[in-house]
């Protein structure tokens, strides 16, 4: 298959080469797909995209206009793809389910770690020759209440991680997880764990019914204090909400993997420009905020993971195979 890939950096590259490209013809964009580039998708058989490029329907209409039979997500999210507009251009979509839970959930922990021991402030000061240790006091995790909202893979792995550090861990999830419960996990009805919770760390997928689930209202309900920590999607949080609640000191930490308008900020080097996002600007001026660039899944063994199964994925749509991992597959088009 001829397969244009969009948002592509050189670790993709890098990944894809060994892996995908034996087996099908890739040609790289560093840029994104969206409307004003879908035009360069003319005369490919898919479009390999990630979390966030644009493909809304009029981006899916003109990809089927130009011949683009299939999607081919590499990442696990599909809230920027109109699975709807793909079905009734009928156009194949598939995904990397799952690439490694343990990065995500080591990734969410090294935040908490980062914030609850000052780590971002005392590397700064050693390098400036200052070991003076006022400001850094921080506080143990053992014997902390942790929330988990969402426990499927990752949120499983970080809640075995926050019990093997001697945490009591309340989780939320509309599918409960037998085995967190038989490690000793509680389940709770959502605001009851933000009340409850010292630290509340969020694992869900970004739809309707999760799109700014932590707003002002539920800010309000946490303790104060409260470490919030985010690596699932940016608008899980309604952001300008965090920096009232920030500046009033209700919470006390935050730690963001993502954000809500990442889009137009994230994988790209914007050091020599003016930041137009106020917003975002605004959370860099709080000492107890550390903001990650979507690093969470950027681990060897992940990158490894999504190649392989970008490749199978592509190798199913080329066989005219069913593909598990298809959210609008052949079966769905009849």
């Amino acid at each position: 298959m001829r397969v244009a890939v969009f948002s592509a950096k050189p670790h993709d590259q890098r990944h894809f080469d060994p892996v995908v490209a034996p087996h099908h013809e890739l040609t790289y964009h560093e840029f994104p797909l969206g409307p004003d580039t879908v035009e360069l998708a003319a005369g490919y058989d898919a479009v390999c995209v990630f979390v966030n490029d644009v493909l809304d329907e009029g981006v899916i209409n003109r990809l089927a206009a130009l011949g683009v039979q299939a999607i081919a997500l590499r990442c696990v999210g599909f809230n920027n793809v109109d699975l709807v507009a793909a079905e009734k251009a009928r156009l194949l979509v598939v995904r990397v389910p799952e690439y490694s839970p343990a990065a995500v959930a080591e990734h969410t922990v090294a935040l908490m770690l980062t914030l609850a021991r000052h780590l971002h402030k005392a590397y700064n000061r050693v390098r400036d020759g200052n070991f003076m240790l006022r400001g850094l006091e921080g506080f143990t995790f053992h014997g902390r209440t942790a929330g988990v909202v969402g426990t499927g893979r990752i949120g499983e792995a970080v809640s075995r991680i926050l019990l093997g550090m001697g945490m009591h861990v309340v989780a939320f999830d509309p599918v409960v997880n037998e085995e967190l419960v038989k490690l000793g996990v509680e389940y709770a009805p959502f605001d009851e764990l933000l009340q409850r919770s010292d630290v509340v760390t969020l694992h869900c997928p970004l739809n309707h019914d999760t799109h700014h689930l932590i707003d002002g209202e539920r800010l309000a309900l946490m303790k104060p204090g409260v470490m919030l920590i985010n690596s699932s999607r940016g608008a899980v949080i309604d952001t300008a909400e965090l920096i009232v609640a920030l500046k009033s000191g209700h919470l006390g930490y935050l730690g963001l993997d993502v954000y809500e308008q990442e889009g137009d900020l994230f994988f790209r080097d914007l050091s020599d420009r003016i930041i137009q996002d106020d917003v975002f600007q605004r959370l860099l001026t709080f000492p107890n905020v550390v903001i990650t660039g979507h690093l969470g899944f950027f681990t060897r063994e992940a990158l490894q993971q999504i190649a392989t199964v970008t490749r199978d994925n592509l190798d199913d749509i080329e066989a005219a195979r069913a593909c598990p991992n298809a959210l609008v597959s052949r079966a769905m088009l009849g």
